[in-house]
Order: C-alpha cells, then sequence, then structure tokens
C-alpha cells in the first residue's frame, strides 16, 4: 500500500506529541539548579546571560516569558524547553526517515521507515539525558530544535531521494538555520567536522562547491548579527549584564567563553575521567534497547552507506573529543549531538531488521511498525522516575528558606551558585522577593565585570571599599589580559578586598556567609547559626538565631546536586547544634538540632560526630 505524501510528516508530529505530552506530565514547576534561576532572569528582564550570552535563546525567552498563561514566568519558561525538545523530536524522525532511505536506497511503499523513524526518534526523546533537557529552563532545548533542523536541512540538500528536484533554497535554509544555532550555542561548531567531510565527498573541491559556501555565507551571517543584540543591551544597562560586553574586547571575551577556558583542554586525566563516565553511561542512557539497535544500525550504515556512516561518525566522534575537555561536572548535555548520532544509529537499525522481516516472514509488515515503536516504552518506563521533575521544589524552598534565614539588609557572601544564588536572581529581579538583600557570589568576585555589576545594583557597597576594589582591579587586570601576574598579589588582594566588604557594612547591616566561605576570609569574626546561614558577629558568646522552621517539600531522587542540598539543611541544624554545645554547652538544643538533621542526611560523618557527644 502507497503512503500518502503527508505521511512521513503526520508521523513525525506525532512522535512529537508523544514527546510533549510525556514532557509535559514531567516539567518541573519551578526553578531547578545550576543556571536556572539566572537564565529565567535574563529572559524575563532581556538581559545578558553567562558566556556565550545565548541572544537567540534570550529572546525567545523574553516572548515565552509574557504569554498570557495561568502560571508564573519560570513555569513558562520550563513549559518552552518542554515545546522546544518535542519539536526537536519530531524533526529528528524527519531526518532519521530520510536517512534510512538514503541508506537503504529504498522507495517507501508502507508504514516500516515511518515506524523505524518515529522509534529512533522516541528512543532519543526518552533517553535520560534528552528527556531532562526538556523539563527546566535550559539553552540546549533551543541548540537540540536548531541541530536537528540544521541537519535535516543539509541532508536534504546534500541527498535528494529519487524523485526530488535538487533545489538550492536548501543550502540557504541550511545556512540560516546554522546561523542561528551559533546565535544560540557556540558548541555548533561541532556540526563542522562530519558535514564538511560530507559536503566535499558528495560535491567536491570544485568551483561550483565553493562558490555555493560563498552564497551560505550571507544568510549565515545574517542569522550570526543576532550577536550584536549583547552589546547593544548592554549598553542599556539591564538588571543583569554578564560580563559586560560594551566593548569589542568584552564582547570578545564573552562570545568566545574566555571565562571558562581553564577547564578546558587542561589534562588527560579528565580526557579519561569524562570518556569513563560517557561509555558507561552509555547503555543506561538509552535503556540498552536503543544502544543494541543503534549497533545493528552503525553495521548497516558502513556496509550500505560508507560516506554517511564516516559524517556521522565525524559527527559522534568530534563531539565526544570536545566534551572529554571539558572539566566541569553537569557535562552531560554536552553529550547531545552524539546522543542524536546514536539515534539515528538505532533509526537505521530498526529499519533493516523491519526490512528482513517482512522479507522472511509472511506478514511480518503488519506487527513491525508497532513492535518498533513498542520498544519506546523500554527507555520511557526505564527512565520516568529518574528524571521526573514535576514534584521538584528543592531550589524553590531552599532559596526561601536562605531568604527567610536572613535579617533585614542583609549582606550574605555565598559561593552556593547551583542551590540558590543563581535562583537569587530570579527570584529578587522578577518575582521582587527580598530586594532588600545583598547577595554577593563569592567566585563571581573574582571577575572584574562583576564588581562593575556590584556598583550599578549596589553602590554604596563598592563605595566604602573603593581603595580595596581598584587594588583588586589592578591586580586582576593582568590576568584578564593575559599579562604577566603574581597569583599571590591577585589572591591577597581578593581577600582584603572581601574582608572590607565585611569589615565596613557590620557596622549599619546584618553579615552572613555560608558555610562554604573558608574562615580565612572570615577571620576576627564569629560565625553565629542563623538558619541557612552563619550571621558574623565580632565578639563572642551572642546567642543562635530563632529555631529554624523550614519549609521543606521532599522529593526523594537521589543524585549528586539533590544530595547536596540535602546535606546543607544538615550542615545548618549541625552547626546550630554544634554551636549551642560549644558556647553555652547546650546539649538538650545540640541533640535536637542532630534529630532534625538526621531527617535530612541520616549517613553523614559531621552528624555522626556531634551524635557521639550528646548521647540520649
Amino acid at each position: 500500500m502507497t503512503l500518502p505524501r503527508s505521511a512521513p510528516a503526520l508521523g513525525a508530529l506525532s512522535a512529537g506529541a508523544v514527546a510533549l505530552c510525556v514532557y509535559m506530565r514531567t516539567v518541573a514547576p519551578g526553578l531547578g539548579f545550576i543556571d536556572s534561576g539566572e537564565l529565567s532572569a535574563v529572559c524575563c528582564t532581556l538581559g545578558i546571560a553567562h558566556p556565550t550570552g545565548y541572544p537567540l535563546f534570550t529572546m525567545l525567552g523574553w516572548l515565552f516569558a509574557h504569554v498570557p498563561l495561568p502560571a508564573t514566568p519560570i513555569a513558562r519558561l520550563n513549559i518552552m524547553s518542554a515545546i522546544l525538545c518535542a519539536g526537536a523530536v519530531a524533526l529528528l524522525v524527519l531526518l532519521f526517515r530520510r536517512l534510512c532511505l538514503a541508506v537503504l536506497k529504498k522507495q517507501e511503499s508502507g508504514s516500516s521507515f515511518i515506524a523505524a523513524a518515529c522509534t529512533g526518534g522516541l528512543l532519543l526523546a526518552f533517553s535520560s539525558t534528552f528527556w531532562a533537557q526538556a523539563l527546566v529552563i535550559e539553552v540546549y532545548p533551543l541548540h537540540l530544535l536548531l541541530v536537528s533542523m540544521a541537519l535535516l536541512a543539509f541532508l536534504r540538500a546534500s541527498e535528494p531521494l529519487p524523485g526530488e528536484a535538487r533545489q538550492e533554497i536548501w543550502w540557504q535554509i541550511f545556512a540560516y538555520t546554522v546561523g542561528l544555532s551559533f546565535a544560540n550555542h557556540m558548541t555548533t561548531v561541532l556540526l563542522a567536522p562530519g558535514l564538511l567531510y560530507l559536503y566535499f565527498a558528495r560535491h567536491g573541491f570544485t568551483a561550483p562547491s565553493w562558490k555555493r559556501l560563498l552564497r551560505m555565507a550571507l544568510p549565515f551571517c545574517a542569522a550570526l548579527s543576532l550577536y550584536l543584540y549583547l552589546p547593544l543591551r548592554a549598553a542599556a544597562g539591564p538588571p543583569m549584564s554578564w560580563g559586560n560586553p560594551v566593548s569589542p574586547e568584552r564582547f570578545l571575551w564573552h562570545v568566545t567563553g574566555k571565562q571558562y577556558r581553564v577547564w578546558m583542554f587542561s589534562s588527560m586525566d579528565v580526557v579519561g575521567r569524562q570518556l569513563s563516565y560517557f561509555f558507561n553511561d552509555l547503555p543506561g542512557e538509552f535503556a540498552v534497547v536503543g544502544l543494541l539497535l543503534a549497533a545493528v544500525g552503525a553495521l548497516v550504515l558502513i556496509r550500505f552507506h560508507r560516506r554517511l556512516a564516516l559524517g556521522v561518525g565525524l559527527l559522534f566522534a568530534g563531539c565526544i573529543f570536545y566534551a572529554a575537555n571539558y572539566d566541569i561536572h553537569d557535562i552531560d548535555s554536552y553529550f547531545l549531538l552524539a546522543y542524536i548520532c546514536v539515534g539515528a544509529a538505532a533509526a537505521v537499525g530498526a529499519a533493516w531488521l523491519a526490512l528482513r522481516a517482512r522479507a522472511l516472514v509472511p506478514g511480518a509488515g503488519r506487527w513491525a511498525a508497532p513492535a518498533l515503536c513498542a520498544l519506546c516504552a523500554v527507555p520511557l518506563v526505564a527512565h520516568y522516575g529518574d528524571v521526573d521533575e514535576s514534584a521538584d521544589h528543592l531550589v524553590e524552598d531552599y532559596t526561601a528558606n536562605m531568604f527567610a534565614s536572613l535579617r533585614p539588609n542583609a549582606l550574605v557572601i555565598s559561593y552556593q551558585w547551583d542551590y540558590w544564588v543563581s535562583a537569587s536572581y530570579y527570584e529578587q529581579l522578577v518575582g521582587h522577593v527580598r530586594p532588600d538583600v545583598t547577595v554577593i557570589d563569592k567566585e563571581l568576585l573574582r571577575r572584574s565585570w562583576y564588581l562593575k555589576e556590584l556598583e550599578r545594583r549596589h553602590p554604596r557597597l563598592i563605595e566604602a571599599s573603593r581603595g580595596e576594589v581598584n587594588r583588586f582591579l589592578a591586580e586582576v587586570s593582568l590576568f584578564e589580559h593575559d599579562l604577566p601576574y603574581d597569583p599571590a598579589r591577585i589572591e591577597a588582594a581578593y581577600a582584603g578586598m572581601i574582608s572590607s566588604f565585611i569589615r565596613r557594612s557590620i557596622s549599619e547591616r546584618p553579615v552572613y556567609v555560608t558555610g562554604e566561605i573558608e574562615p580565612t576570609y572570615t577571620a576576627g569574626f564569629h560565625r553565629v547559626p542563623e538558619g541557612l546561614a552563619l550571621r558574623l558577629s565580632p565578639g563572642a558568646g551572642e546567642p543562635p538565631g530563632p529555631f529554624p522552621q523550614f519549609r521543606y517539600r521532599p522529593f526523594p531522587r537521589a543524585g549528586r546536586l539533590e544530595d547536596v542540598i540535602r546535606r546543607l539543611y544538615a550542615d545548618a541544624w549541625l552547626a546550630r547544634g554544634e554551636y549551642c554545645l560549644g558556647e553555652f554547652h547546650d546539649a538538650a538544643e545540640a541533640r535536637k538540632c542532630v534529630d532534625f538533621a538526621a531527617l535530612y542526611y541520616p549517613d553523614y560523618t559531621r552528624l555522626r560526630r556531634l551524635a557521639s557527644l550528646v548521647p540520649r
């Protein structure tokens, strides 16, 4: 039976709709870990995000944040991620079907290839990393959509199917889409090895090929010009302007991610650790079944279309090489292009198996398509509990509890970006929660742009310590401009600046730190536990703050970030218990604190140590 021309599009839309339904069921209700708060604040206020700036994402996010839906801005932005990822799934289904037809060189007369493409698309949609991108605000959902669109346009332009005219317009669409993708995320460059190989292997190093590339430069640059948003908006002084990219120098630093180069290509130990993480995690990423199909598909690609096999292999290897050289914890999203390659191979494997089944088993065509689609339920069931964010209020509650711990007009220095400092940007700039509190990220203080940002938002703080700030800026400028510098002088000026902030503020406002701030930065002051923070006091013997009444909605999933935030609650209770025991010999209060800490993080050495000092 010949399928209608609309069948592939209907199949792709159906797969995208299925993915969207699942994503909407599991989407986060509010703020998430790491950059969620910062990115949502940037979108809502048309600010400047952390490098590389993400101008297209920012403008699209602003539109979504202002859609008149009965939801908070952060909830709308999380929904945006779900919609973008579902759109990527639909485009990937079209891409995978076209890839199957190109590899197996058969005209589609039934539903098997559409089913195979949907299988590859949904196996990818319900892989743990891809699924996680759909649930909270991040730049990667838009990246997935644009990369999928670029790959589809490239394959359509370079490998037209029988009966399709070779239309030059597809090269223009491809170039414009790649430009848009660069205007969202610079890791679009990872498409280059595979696509450049496929382009020149198919079209050769001929004059027409080079002329076509020159013609593609115009739509590419037109899309890339969205980066002009960064200096233009920064010059207007938005509420949040990371990097302050108003000058050509700072603009270049921002879009090239200079701030993060210290974590790139640092050592072979990093490569080994990241590669080990990727390959150990890969079977579980696709719940094994997807990887088995991909293994079949890789062999089929090599046998029937070695050029495409090498192109896909270069996309996969380029992604892995780049990500393996990036020394960060949250590396999973940098493997997404590799996971797309696995999904593509799985689709080809499913298509080949469907063809073999039809050839070997009479009537197999009737059940092959449903059987393939049923495979998608495996990662859906396997990963649902691990990725579901629908009841995750950990960051939202922790941020609210942190603000509740602080007295009016407080100054707080913290290094808990992933858990509440990032979220505080959204709460203060968008939700207008606790505008009286000055939040300082200790490590961002090492950057000159951050001090300019603090001066704009909190001029009295900087003016009171002008001498110390200028001394630090003079030292750190050498580092930022790649000139000879003395690390000891930078650190001394940095510590002196933090000390000045504390000393010149403490007489007129309460000053707090969080527990991870090293004692060397608060020398001369006593730390008095108050909720989740530690108030600095010039003298000893001050009573602790009121007994904490945290609002905490348990979220049972284990994970690096989830476990740390539970430990931070336990640390707050234990700090109070240790303080009451050491300063006032109040064993009963210390015992009570031990009991509360055990509710959050029972298997903890610090807890056992304090418990041994206050037996029942």
